[in-house]
């Protein structure tokens, strides 16, 4: 995988977790609270500077109440 490639799917990523979150009416900092996460690593998520974990996907799926394929859906 290129690195455009993995900076685009880390970028779709963050920008779907932040219509979810955002459509729940939940702050970053609400979420990350809920999570257990810091908000400054939400942010980053948010906006495709972190390689997030799958045990930290499953932890904010989790803290939403919908399954981590939603993160990945188009």
């Amino acid at each position: 995988m290129t690195t455009s490639n993995s900076e685009n799917i880390k970028k779709k990523f963050g920008g779907r977790l932040r219509q979810i979150r955002q459509n729940m009416g939940l702050s970053q900092e609400e979420l990350a609270h809920l999570c257990n996460l810091d908000r400054s690593y939400m942010g980053g998520v948010e906006r495709g500077e972190r390689n997030i974990s799958l045990v930290n996907i499953h932890k904010i799926a989790d803290a939403l109440n919908i399954s981590p394929r939603e993160f990945f859906n188009d």
